[in-house]
């Protein structure tokens, strides 16, 4: 489920137009991702996709945070809405 939420929250930004950024990365690193074929630029766009989604995903729960203990303390309390009709 996290990751079709992360593939929903990003599908948009795939077909923006790019831009050219200048990075200082570890040679070691680069040396390496280059023997094993690796697109560099590739790989760090999608680094850059995850950690922003997850830096959303932190903000959202930070911001949420006092309404989903409401919520949980509610359900300890009265138990699940419609529990008496789940089958599981």
């Amino acid at each position: 489920m996290e990751q079709a939420m992360t593939e929903l929250l990003d599908k948009s930004s795939r077909s923006s137009a790019k831009r050219k950024v200048t990075m200082s990365i570890s040679a070691d690193v680069i040396e390496t991702a280059k023997a094993h074929g690796l697109n560099v630029s590739a790989v760090s766009e999608e680094a850059l996709r995850k950690a922003g989604a997850e830096a959303r995903r932190a903000a959202w729960l930070e911001e949420n945070h006092e309404a989903l203990a409401e919520r949980d303390a509610w359900i300890e309390k009265n138990g699940l809405p419609l529990e008496k009709y789940r089958l599981f």
